[in-house]
C-alpha cells in the first residue's frame, strides 16, 4: 500500500486490492463501487458483480439503496425549509402532524425539529408496535397510521435534549413532518428541493425501468451471500428510503465541498452549525469524539473534520464522508447487508490513518446448526441483563431457543449452538452467556462482526 498523509486518497491500484480482499477473502460482498472527488477531479473505482453470475461489471451509475444516508438528505430539507421561512429549528414537531396526533412530552418540554435531526428527542430507535409480517422487507406493512398509533401513547422516559440516541423513528418523524408542512409527499420534496437543483437523476426512491436495470441486487449475509428483496420504507421513507449510485452521490459531496455553485450552499453550511455531543455512537463507532450535526457525524481528526454518514438495508452496505479542509470526499456503495459495513473503507481513504478491519472482524460467517438442549439448561439464562449504556434486555425461553425483548425494539430470536453459546437467525452475532462455578447465569456478551463486544451483567 502507497504512504499517505491524511487527505491524500491512495490511488486506484490501493483502492481495487481493497475492495477484491473484501469480496474475495471475506466474501463481505458480491461488488463494491468507490467513488472519490479531490481537487484533481472525480475518479471511480469497482469490483465485483451487480449480481451473482451478471457478467456486467459496475460503474459510476450502477444503482444501489443507499439507506440511511437518506437522513443527510432529510436534514437538508429541514436546513433549506428553515432559509425560506417555512419552519425554525424549534418549531414543535407537533405543529406540522394532524391535529389528532399526540407527540409525548416531558418536563414542560416539546419536541422540535432540531432534536429530531440530532437523535436527541428522546423518542426510541424504532417504535414497539414494529412488528414486521415479512422479515426480508420489514417496513413495508407499518403504516403512518401506525406511527402516529405508537407516539399517542409512549412516555419518554429522559428529558427531551439530554442525551444522543440514534433514532430511525424520530428521522421518519420528521420526514413525515416536513411533507407534511410543504403540501406533498417526501419523495417529491427531495426531487424539487434537492434532486432537480442538483442534476441527480438517478436517485430516487421509487425505481424508473431504466434505474431498475442498472441495480446491483442486494444481497444478504446470513450463511449464504444470496439475493434479497429490496426494501419499501413507506413510513420512514425519511430515515431511509433513497436509492442512489456512486456518480449521483459525488454530485452531491461537491456541492457541500464547493466545487460546484449551488442555491443550496446556505442549506449545507446551516446544517454543520448545530452541534450537539454523541456520549456513545455504540458498537459500531470508529471515532472518537463525533458529535451530530443536522443529519451527519462529525468527527475531529488531526486537525481537520471528518463530516461521514452511514447506511444499511437488508441487502446493502454504504457510506459518504468528506473533509472539508482538504477538499475530499468519498463514497462507498457495496450490495451485501455485511455486519462489518463500509465504513472503515470510507473512513480510511479519507484518513489513512483510520484502520481498515482485518481478520476475525471480517470473518467468514459459517453455517450455525442448532442443537438442542435441556430446556432447565436454557431456563437458567433467562433473566435481564443490564447493558453499558443502561438499556436493559430481558431474556425468556421459547421451545428450545430464547427470544431478547426491549421495550423499544422488536424482539430478536436466539438459538443454540452450544451449551453456552447462541447465535441470531436474523443477523451475524452471538449471544455467549457467563456463569459462575454454581452454575448460575451472571452475564452475557453479545460479539457482532466487525464491532466491538458488549458485555453486560445480569440482574437479580
Amino acid at each position: 500500500m502507497t504512504d499517505l498523509a491524511a487527505g491524500q486518497v491512495p490511488p486506484d491500484a490501493d483502492i481495487r486490492q481493497i475492495l477484491a480482499e473484501r469480496i474475495d477473502t471475506y466474501h463481505q460482498s458480491v461488488g463494491i463501487v468507490v467513488g472519490v472527488i479531490e481537487p484533481q477531479g472525480r475518479r471511480i473505482v469497482s469490483y465485483g458483480a451487480l449480481a451473482k453470475g451478471d457478467p456486467r461489471p459496475l460503474n459510476g451509475d450502477t444503482v444501489y439503496e443507499i439507506g440511511s444516508i437518506t437522513k443527510v438528505f432529510t436534514s437538508l430539507l429541514m436546513a433549506g425549509m428553515v432559509e425560506r421561512g417555512e419552519v425554525a429549528l424549534t418549531d414543535p414537531v407537533a405543529k406540522y402532524l394532524p391535529a389528532g396526533v399526540k407527540i409525548p412530552e416531558r418536563g414542560g418540554k416539546q419536541i422540535t425539529l432540531v432534536d429530531l435531526a440530532t437523535h436527541t428527542s428522546g423518542l426510541p430507535r424504532m417504535p414497539d408496535n414494529f412488528k414486521p409480517k415479512d422479515q426480508s422487507n420489514p417496513y413495508v406493512d407499518y403504516s403512518v397510521e401506525n406511527l402516529y398509533e405508537f407516539l399517542s401513547t409512549y412516555k419518554l422516559t429522559r428529558n427531551i435534549g439530554s442525551r444522543f440516541e440514534y433514532s430511525n423513528l424520530g428521522v421518519a418523524l420528521l420526514g413525515q413532518a416536513l411533507a407534511r408542512r410543504a403540501g406533498t409527499d417526501y419523495e417529491a420534496l427531495v426531487r424539487t428541493r434537492i434532486l432537480g437543483p442538483l442534476a441527480m437523476t438517478s436517485t430516487s426512491i421509487s425505481f424508473t425501468p431504466e434505474m431498475r436495470a442498472r441495480l446491483a441486487v442486494g444481497h444478504g449475509y446470513l450463511y449464504k451471500v444470496e439475493p434479497v428483496p429490496n426494501w419499501d420504507l413507506g413510513a420512514f421513507a425519511g430515515a431511509g428510503a433513497l436509492r442512489s449510485t456512486a456518480n449521483d452521490m459525488l454530485t452531491f459531496l461537491a456541492a457541500n465541498l464547493g466545487y460546484t455553485e449551488t442555491p443550496l450552499a446556505p442549506s449545507m453550511a446551516a446544517m454543520l452549525k448545530v452541534r450537539r455531543q454523541i456520549a456513545d455512537m455504540g458498537p459500531f463507532s470508529f471515532l472518537a469524539h463525533e458529535r451530530i450535526a443536522l443529519g451527519w457525524i462529525v468527527a475531529p481528526q488531526n486537525g481537520t473534520e471528518i463530516i461521514w454518514h452511514n447506511g444499511g438495508t437488508g441487502g446493502y452496505r454504504t457510506f459518504i464522508g468528506y473533509d472539508a479542509k482538504a477538499r475530499v470526499g468519498v463514497v462507498v456503495l457495496s450490495n451485501s447487508g455485511s455486519g462489518a459495513g463500509m465504513d472503515d473503507i470510507g473512513l480510511h481513504l479519507l484518513n489513512p490513518k483510520n484502520p481498515l478491519l482485518h481478520g476475525d472482524k471480517l470473518k467468514v460467517l459459517k453455517d450455525r446448526p442448532e442443537i438442542s438442549l435441556d430446556p432447565k439448561l436454557v431456563d437458567a439464562y433467562a433473566g435481564r441483563y443490564l447493558f453499558p449504556d443502561k438499556d436493559i434486555w430481558t431474556f425468556r425461553r421459547e421451545g428450545n431457543c430464547m427470544v431478547m425483548s426491549h421495550p423499544t425494539e422488536p424482539d430478536a430470536e436466539v438459538c443454540p449452538e452450544s451449551e453456552l453459546s447462541f447465535f441470531f437467525k436474523v443477523a451475524d452475532t452471538q449471544v455467549v452467556f457467563e456463569r459462575d462455578r454454581q452454575g448460575r447465569a451472571t452475564g452475557l456478551v453479545v460479539h457482532t462482526a466487525g464491532a466491538k463486544d458488549q458485555r453486560a451483567k445480569r440482574l437479580n
